[in-house]
């Protein structure tokens, strides 16, 4: 029987082929996801060890061991003197030693910055983790490698001298306090204590500004340094921050806002030992054991990259893949509508056959089995070329070096779940799939061998399976409606469970929809062919052409709901991707526009005027105002300290060009401050007295540094009443309270102040502001290009920074269009097998109808003729299901969008024209495309011929 079974799949080769793409097209993207998902496992674990360099042992917290809260305590407050590397590095056996201590520094040539991660150095190359392609590494005081791309942006080479500064060393210059450290030695990337990896490998010093140092430097001007080499981060240590410099251990140790290089705090220390001998190796481990604090341990790199294997296995990257998986089975599912069709029609055109073969011998369950193995041989055969495809397609994607951009060198892992999941999938789906047909096989009976073949479909869709339907739906609009009415209670301020339970209300929506689409998807045999055969009857009014392809497509109904499915998931899928995507960006840009009273601001310690000239000039802002600010304390009704930017302007005709609130009324004068109704950290209203004080100065300053800029400060100022004392400032004035929000949402408040304050020595500006006011539409440009633009202003200036609702608006839109491409483009695998549905449908109707189609040609029907009404009938299959498609997924959006973003703000409910456009526009150009082969097939038989073989 099975000889027989293989004779069949050969006669009907052409016929399986659309059903083998559509299953290769699935294992093939289970295949990459899998293959994706080892290289990114590979390349992460590279990565995280890469941070060790030429080291083979490092000396790291003890893993596996229950450490008291005391214990980690101690473990991270560990310096580079507790290490004792000098006797470490006199020890046998040790080539050389390198205390793990990193952070970032503004490096300045000229009028040119750029930011750099930093890191310390070692007596030998092979101990950094990073290469020196240029020069050496620093070995004397005062000299760092710079990363290539740093000098390149700073236009500098080996033997230069450059400027470096940070803020914990400036903070230290600022008060005299050199002894403590303010890197953060919990910040790490490669192996803790847990075998787990964090952020990078090195204790992180604070990042920023500048260093007393030598006594020829002061706080402000940072330190001179002589650039020694040029380092370039080949293995993705540091991809994060674009690679990373190295510093000698003076500048580093400077840098940190410390004196001593020993009071660094580290607990990570590579090592190079010499292991040409296991037993020598061994003993100078033991020896260098000894010279540990407690809790430490020596570990191998070896030991460290299975740790890092392991702990991959249930991180991000196996998220990563399970999401990835999600899409290749919804692929997979898509693929299994396909192969139903094709075995239905498969087993009804073979009934003749199997009649005959029943009439000598065969019984049902050989029958059976036989539908079954063809089955499993076709999804045998197309499971396994679409693991090479996947394969294939993994490796040029790996040797293309696209990825490199991420900062990851990936590269082809093969495993055992890339080769038998996607190929027992394949198998199993493709078997599900025919167990339909697999039963109608076993009910053809002899006599029918006898009768003529008609292959339209007259069975009636089951009364168990509308009734299943109904209930779905019904079920999931009760879900969807009570999710709507909690949130709507929620939002209403009445007492809702979307208050204290808000994720089982989302649950509940997800849940509502996922059975109104299943609901929708099995009664589909009721509703979809009645749906198209009231547009066919429109259509058929077009002509001959139109009006065959109307009476084809309702032969068989049960088919055309089938093949209308599978492309009303992928469908359905992209349109309420995209209407998501759009009602997102529109509500959050609503949210943004309420909850900021400035487009866009610019602002910081070394802006200029002529650079706010120049932003003044960017097309699309509207108008600007460049003024002083100074950061000052104040107290409130309530006694509270908070620390406000103190703006000074020229009236408050200048702050209405700008600030999108209702100002009428108000004044700034020399006694007065325009303050705002809210606070921008807490929302709340600020309580005020009849008068406020504000402070600056050296204690100011101080707390300022302890708490933030947006922090309360607890310390306040010594206020002595004069004004001037002692180097604090202090400015006393009436307030007059203005609801204007969040005009820079890093400080509590920000106060208006007439300009005078500033220049007549009242105040001391530590800064400058730009405001503006943004009208991109007006001037014809998008918004990116206006915040881009303003940005490259002040790309000079470090310490400037620009943001506001325009800048987070194209952050969140920047951030909402790359989900949406990625989450469009892998559903479009699911249209990609929908629409070889759509072919495959027409291929064999083509086949089956072979008499039909030569009886017209007889009677006076043109190829011409038979190819147009293939093209409707591909039309109609794809644009009826289509439409659908993107009504339910518009629905299902806007319903998705209601349950999240209106937590935020009042939710817009948009129909992406565009998107949904392109999509049916798709579907169409596909489905005429779909149409081409069949009515080659069709027109290219002659009908004498073609009604001899029928």
């Amino acid at each position: 029987m099975f000889s027989i079974t293989l004779k069949l799949m050969k006669k009907s080769a052409r016929m399986l082929i659309p059903a083998g793409i559509a299953i290769l097209i699935g294992t093939a993207f289970i295949a990459a996801t899998f293959l994706f998902g080892n290289a990114m496992n590979d390349a992460l674990a590279a990565q995280n060890t890469a941070q060790l360099g030429g080291a083979n042992y490092v000396i790291s917290p003890d893993s596996g061991k229950d450490l008291t809260d005391k214990d980690q305590d101690y473990i991270y407050t560990r310096t580079v003197n507790d290490f004792q590397l000098d006797r470490i590095r006199a020890t046998e056996g040790v080539k050389d030693a390198r205390a793990s201590y990193a952070g970032s520094v503004t490096v300045t040539r000229g009028n040119k910055h750029a930011s750099s991660y930093v890191i310390t150095t070692a007596a030998k190359r092979t101990l950094l983790p990073v290469t020196i392609t240029q020069g050496d590494q620093p070995a004397d005081s005062n000299e760092i490698a710079l990363t290539k791309s740093v000098a390149d942006q700073l236009g500098v080479k080996v033997g230069d001298r450059v400027t470096v500064n940070s803020q914990a060393a400036q903070y230290a210059g600022k008060t005299g306090d050199s002894a403590g450290n303010t890197g953060d030695a919990g910040d790490e990337s490669a192996q803790n204590a847990d075998g787990t990896s964090s952020h990078d490998g090195d204790s992180d010093a604070a990042s920023g500004a500048s260093v007393l140092s030598d006594g020829a430097n002061t706080a402000d001007s940072g330190m001179t340094v002589r650039v020694v080499g040029l380092t370039d981060d080949p293995n993705g240590a540091y991809a994060y921050y674009g690679g990373a410099s190295v510093l000698s251990d003076n500048v580093i140790t400077a840098m940190a806002g410390s004196n001593d290089f020993g009071n660094l705090p580290v607990y990570l220390v590579y090592l190079d030992i010499d292991d040409a001998s296991d037993t020598a190796a061994a003993s100078t481990v033991k020896q260098v054991s000894t010279l540990l604090p407690k809790h430490f341990s020596v570990q191998s790199r070896a030991a460290l990259v299975e740790e890092s294997v392991k702990s991959m296995s249930s991180g991000e990257t196996s998220i990563t893949t399970i999401f990835l998986l999600s899409f290749g089975i919804l692929a997979m599912l898509v693929a299994a509508l396909v192969i139903a069709n094709t075995f239905q029609v498969l087993v009804a055109q073979r009934r003749r056959t199997l009649a005959l073969l029943r009439t000598i011998g065969a019984n049902k369950s050989q029958l059976y089995v036989s539908v079954l193995f063809e089955a499993g041989v076709l999804g045998l055969i197309a499971s396994a070329l679409g693991v090479g495809l996947g394969i294939g397609l993994m490796a040029a994607l790996c040797q293309s070096g696209l990825m490199k951009a991420t900062g990851m060198t990936m590269r082809l892992v093969l495993s055992g779940p890339v080769f038998t999941v996607p190929m027992a999938f394949g198998i199993i789906m493709t078997v599900i799939a025919s167990l339909g047909s697999a039963r109608s096989a076993t009910a053809v009976t002899p006599l029918e061998a006898l009768r003529p073949i008609e292959l339209t479909d007259t069975r009636r869709a089951g009364v168990v399976r509308a009734v299943i339907s109904v209930l779905l739906i019904v079920a999931g609009v009760a879900l969807c409606a009570f999710s709507v009415w909690q949130m709507s209670e929620n939002i209403a301020g009445r007492d809702s469970m979307a208050d204290k339970q808000y994720p089982l209300v989302l649950l509940a929506a997800i849940i509502g929809c996922a059975l109104i689409f299943l609901g929708l998807v099995l009664s589909a045999t009721f509703w979809l062919p009645v749906l198209m055969r009231g547009v066919g009857a429109m259509v058929a009014l077009a002509g001959p052409s139109a009006k065959v392809a109307h009476a084809n497509i309702q032969k068989n109904p049960r088919r055309v709901a089938a093949t209308g499915a599978a492309l009303l998931i992928g469908v359905t899928l992209v349109s309420t991707i995209a209407t998501g995507a759009a009602s997102a960006k529109q509500t959050m840009n609503e949210a943004l526009t309420t909850r900021y009273s400035v487009d866009m601001i610019a602002a910081g310690t070394d802006m200029t005027g002529k650079q706010a000239s120049e932003a003044a000039k960017v097309k699309g802002v509207q108008r600007g105002i460049y003024a002083p600010t100074r950061m000052m304390t104040m107290k409130d009704a309530d006694g509270k300290s908070l620390s406000v930017l103190v703006v000074g302007v020229d009236g408050v005709d200048a702050l209405r060009k700008v600030v999108r609130s209702d100002l009428s009324g108000v004044t700034i004068d020399g006694d007065s401050v325009l303050m705002p109704k809210y606070s921008a950290a807490t929302g709340k209203d600020i309580p005020l007295d009849k008068s406020v004080t504000f402070t600056a100065g050296a204690a100011e300053a101080q707390a300022d540094a302890a708490n933030g800029p947006s922090g309360n400060d607890a310390n306040g100022s010594a206020e002595n009443g004069n004004g001037q004392s002692g180097g604090t400032q202090t400015l006393t004035l009436k307030p007059r309270k203005v609801d204007y929000r969040r005009i820079a949402s890093n400080y509590a408040a920000v106060a208006f102040v007439d300009a005078s304050h500033f220049t007549n020595g009242g105040i001391k500006a530590d800064g400058h502001i730009m405001l503006m006011r943004i009208d991109a539409e007006g001037a014809g440009v998008a918004l990116n290009d206006v915040f881009t633009n303003v940005q490259n202003v002040f790309s000079a200036s470090a310490g400037v920074t620009v943001t506001g609702p325009v800048a987070e608006r194209t952050q969140w839109e920047t951030m909402i269009n790359g989900m949406m491409a990625l989450l469009v483009g892998l559903i479009a695998v699911a249209v990609l097998i929908a629409l070889v549905g759509v072919a495959n449908t027409l291929s064999l109707s083509v086949i089956e109808r072979t008499r039909e189609s030569a009886t017209l040609r007889a009677i006076g029907m043109t190829r011409g003729q038979l190819r147009r009404s293939l093209a409707v009938e591909a039309l109609l299959l794809s644009l009826v299901s289509g439409v659908v498609g993107v009504v339910l997924g518009t629905l299902f959006g806007w319903l998705g969008s209601y349950m999240v973003f209106s937590l935020y703000g009042d939710t817009v409910f948009p129909f992406e024209w565009a998107t949904n456009g392109v999509v049916l526009g798709v579907a169409a150009l596909a489905a005429l495309l779909a149409s081409v082969a069949p009515a080659r097939r069709a027109v290219k038989t002659p009908p004498v011929e073609a009604l001899a073989e029928a």
